[in-house]
């Protein structure tokens, strides 16, 4: 296994992180910056209130991209277990 192919597993592993965890990450930022703009013209500083909004958005993207994110995993799994002999060898 040379260094090149080490180097090139490890790019495919990060951009499928980053793919994967992007649609979560960004409706919690989303929902974050709502919910602070919100707290900020009522001067409500409940910290709970800035907590539970992400929380469920969180939950409810999971359940929405789910699916979608599980897929990526998968095939990128398969794509690297298929590979191995070819890395390997």
């Amino acid at each position: 296994m040379t260094a090149e192919t080490i180097l090139r597993i490890a790019q495919d592993s990060v951009y499928t992180i980053l793919l994967v965890i992007a649609p979560v990450a960004g409706v919690a930022l989303v929902v974050g910056i709502l919910v602070s703009i919100f707290q900020a013209t009522t001067q409500i500083q409940e910290q709970t209130l800035s907590f539970v909004p992400k929380i469920v958005a969180v939950l409810l993207s999971i359940l929405l991209f789910g699916a979608w994110m599980l897929q990526h995993v998968v095939d990128f799994t398969q794509n690297l277990l298929g590979n191995l002999t070819h890395y390997i060898g």
